[in-house]
C-alpha cells in the first residue's frame, strides 16, 4: 500500500463512467483535501487506441490493455471497475484475490448468484468494497435521508420512485450493448431501475415482495458500427439484432416496515433525459426529489400552520446540507459529477479510516435480489418475496 496520504489506482473502463470517475478522482484533492489523494496510475480498455486517447485526455499516468496485467501491478491499490457489467465478476474476484480494494459499477452482476460470488470473494479476501450508487451522495437526497432518520416525516407509507430517459426511442437508433442481455444483464430495469430500488432501500428500508410487468417495444434495431457511452450510429443498410433486454418495466413492492412502493424505470419516455426521481409519504410530511432538479428538495409538513401549508422548496447547496461546505458560496449549485466526486470522498475516507465504505457490495446483492424477484414475478405472474430468490 502506497502512504497514507496516497491511494494509487487501476481503473477498467474508459468510456461514460470511465470519464466520470477520472473527473471526480481528479476534483478529490481540490475540494476535499483532508482525504488521501487518488493517484490516477493506469487505465484499462481493449482497444488500445482509444484508451491510450482517454489516458493522455483524463490524466492517467498509463494505460493497459489486459486487465489482467493492471490487477497484478504492485503500483495498485484499488481496481475500478467500470467496464460493462459482463466483466464485472471475473475482474472482481480476480481483483480480491489479488489483495486489492474493489470499486465496482452498478449493477454489480449479471445475475444474483454472481453478485452473491463476487461477495463471497472480497469477504473471503478480507479487501474493501464499494459499488457506484453515486445518487446517494446527492446534498438534497441526503437531506430527505435525513428527515427520514430523524422522525420528521413520521412513520413511511409510500415510496413512488421513477427513472425516465428516451435515448432509444427512435427505432432506428443502434442495437448498443446496453440492448444485449449477454453484456448488460437487463436493460432499463438493471441499468435505471437498480439506482431507484438502491433509493429505495437507502431511504425507506429493505423490500420485502414485489410483482411486476415488463415490455420490450421495439423488438429489433440495426446493428451499430461505433458506440461511444449511450451515442452510437450505424451504416444505412445495417442489419437488424434483436433486443434481448426490456425497454421498461415497472413494479408494485411491499417493504418490511409495511410502507408501499411503486418503481418504474423506461428508455421510452419522450422528454424526459434523465428523471430519477421519487416521493416518499409519511404521517407526519412529504418529500420530493428529481434529479434534473439535483439541488432541490420539496418538503411538506402536516404541522405547519393551516394558511401556509404546502410543499416548500428547499435549496441544498448551503452549510448545514452534506458536502456543501466542500463547494461553493451559499446558493452557486452543483451537477451530476459532483455526486461522483462525494462517492470517490466515501472511498478515500473509508480506507484511510480502516473501514468498509457505502454502498458496498451487500448493497449491490440487495438491489440485485429484488431485480431478480421482479424478474421472476413477470415469468410467473404472481407476487414473489424477495427471501425466497
Amino acid at each position: 500500500m502506497a502512504s497514507k496520504k496516497e491511494i494509487r489506482i487501476g481503473m477498467i473502463g474508459y468510456k461514460f463512467m470511465g470519464k466520470a470517475h477520472s473527473h471526480a478522482y481528479k476534483d478529490v484533492p481540490m475540494f476535499f483535501p483532508d482525504c488521501p489523494t487518488p493517484v490516477m496510475q493506469a487505465i484499462c480498455g481493449r482497444d488500445a487506441t482509444w484508451v491510450s486517447q482517454a489516458a493522455t485526455q483524463f490524466g492517467w499516468n498509463r494505460y493497459e490493455t489486459d486487465w489482467r496485467k493492471l490487477v497484478a501491478s504492485d503500483d495498485v491499490d484499488v481496481v475500478d471497475i467500470n467496464a460493462p457489467s459482463d466483466a464485472h465478476k471475473e475482474i472482481a474476484i480476480a481483483a480480491a484475490e489479488a489483495g486489492k480494494i474493489v470499486f465496482c459499477e452498478k449493477p454489480l452482476a449479471l445475475t444474483l448468484a454472481d453478485a452473491r460470488e463476487m461477495e463471497r470473494a472480497v469477504a473471503k479476501a478480507g479487501v474493501k468494497h464499494m459499488i457506484g450508487f453515486n445518487y446517494r451522495f446527492v446534498p438534497a437526497v441526503l437531506l430527505a435521508k435525513k428527515l427520514i432518520d430523524e422522525g420528521r416525516l413520521g412513520r413511511i407509507f409510500h415510496f413512488r420512485g421513477v427513472f425516465l430517459q428516451d435515448w432509444i426511442i427512435d427505432p432506428n437508433f443502434p442495437l448498443v450493448w446496453r440492448l444485449d442481455k449477454s453484456i448488460a444483464g437487463s436493460g432499463a430495469h438493471g441499468d435505471l431501475g437498480a439506482h431507484v430500488i438502491d433509493l429505495a432501500h437507502f431511504l425507506v428500508g429493505d423490500i420485502a415482495e414485489v410483482v411486476g410487468v415488463n415490455e420490450t417495444f421495439i423488438k429489433e434495431r440495426p446493428i451499430a458500427t461505433k458506440m461511444t457511452g449511450l451515442t452510437a450510429t450505424a451504416s444505412e443498410d445495417a442489419e437488424k439484432g434483436k433486443v434481448t433486454v426490456d425497454d421498461a418495466t415497472a413494479f408494485l413492492a411491499r417493504f418490511t416496515n409495511g410502507a408501499l412502493g411503486t418503481i418504474e424505470a423506461t428508455r421510452m419516455a419522450p422528454g424526459h433525459r434523465c428523471t430519477n426521481a421519487f416521493e416518499i409519504n409519511g404521517s407526519k410530511g412529504s418529500v420530493k426529489f428529481e434529479f434534473e432538479r439535483m439541488n432541490e428538495l420539496q418538503v411538506y409538513f402536516t404541522d405547519d400552520a393551516d394558511d401556509v401549508q404546502g410543499f416548500r422548496r428547499v435549496i441544498a447547496t448551503d452549510a448545514p446540507h452534506a458536502y456543501a461546505a466542500h463547494w461553493w458560496p451559499a446558493g452557486h449549485t452543483i451537477g451530476y459529477e459532483h455526486s461522483l466526486v462525494h462517492e470517490v470522498a466515501e472511498l478515500m475516507t473509508a480506507i484511510e479510516e480502516d473501514r468498509l465504505p457505502s454502498p458496498n457490495f451487500s448493497d449491490g446483492v440487495r438491489c440485485q435480489e429484488v431485480l431478480t424477484a421482479v424478474d421472476l414475478s413477470i415469468d410467473n405472474r404472481s407476487w414473489v418475496k424477495v427471501s425466497e430468490v
